[in-house]
């Protein structure tokens, strides 16, 4: 089956990335393109923002999906949250990758994302999502007398900390040792704030130069520590990750869904 495509946020640099690689892509056709009102790009061909040559879609101001669709979308929670209704209402599919929602807005795109198909993913790379499972599989082993430290480190344009990878990457290990992240987390240190909890989860978000996403999970014991990197040395490998979703999710009724889903990954099981 060839997904019918259509890219939010087509002229941003996902976008641009996105429309390549689906224009590039046998089973998938762009069927339309979507940027904010007032965008300079907005009216333009989507082949030609994205420096490939006209494709004869052109950019739009305005999100409206058909039911046999399927939407990337790599925008702005608000933005995201108000095609997600829209999608909801048309049962067009969508695949999301923006990041940056808040504890409420996340709540509001899980209760939207079942009446229709979605696959939601903080990041869409087959090597993060990997890191997740050995990540989860490593605190259900060694369990809470090994500390819990993640740190991650993205270019100096990134306007979220901790990135949305780092904070799925908490979730995942809070729920493999059986804790609730909210309550565990630590969001950097300063000061003189006394010896380190249990069962603490630290974060530490660096930004600077042109880094696309670097993440490690660091579980530190009595004389030994261990550390789960993953470097994403471009955003390409995001971008094929969320075209492989798309193909994916066409195929599969309706409910939210995770990469984990997609790539057949099973979740550690919880200590």
């Amino acid at each position: 089956m060839k997904a019918r495509v259509v890219i939010c946020g087509a002229a941003g640099r996902m976008g641009r990335l996105l429309v390549r690689l689906a224009a590039e892509h046998e089973r998938a056709e762009i069927v339309a393109a979507v940027e904010a009102a007032g965008h300079p790009a907005v009216g333009r061909d989507a082949g030609e923002v994205a420096a490939i040559g006209p494709l004869g879609v052109k950019i739009g101001a305005q999100y409206e999906p058909a039911p046999d669709t399927v939407t990337l979308d790599f925008t702005t929670p608000a933005a995201t949250l108000a095609h997600l209704e829209k999608a909801a209402a048309t049962t067009a599919a969508m695949v999301i990758g923006t990041t940056g929602f808040t504890p409420e807005e996340r709540r509001t795109l899980e209760r939207l994302a079942p009446r229709t198909r979605v696959v939601f993913s903080p990041n869409m790379s087959l090597g993060v999502n990997l890191l997740m499972k050995l990540a989860r599989t490593a605190a259900a082993i060694l369990g809470p007398s090994f500390d819990i430290e993640i740190v991650e480190m993205h270019h100096r344009r990134k306007v979220d900390a901790p990135s949305g990878t780092a904070l799925e990457l908490g979730r995942q290990v809070a729920r493999a040792r059986g804790q609730d992240m909210e309550e565990s987390a630590c969001f950097g240190r300063h000061g003189a704030l006394g010896a380190r909890r249990e069962r603490e989860i630290g974060f530490a978000a660096l930004r600077g130069g042109d880094v696309v996403g670097d993440h490690t999970v660091i579980f530190a014991g009595e004389g030994e520590r261990l550390e789960l990197t993953h470097r994403a040395q471009s955003r390409e490998c995001l971008a094929r990750g969320a075209l492989a979703a798309a193909l994916w999710l066409i195929e599969q009724p309706p409910g939210l869904y995770s990469m984990a889903d997609v790539l057949g990954l099973e979740p550690a099981t919880s200590s």
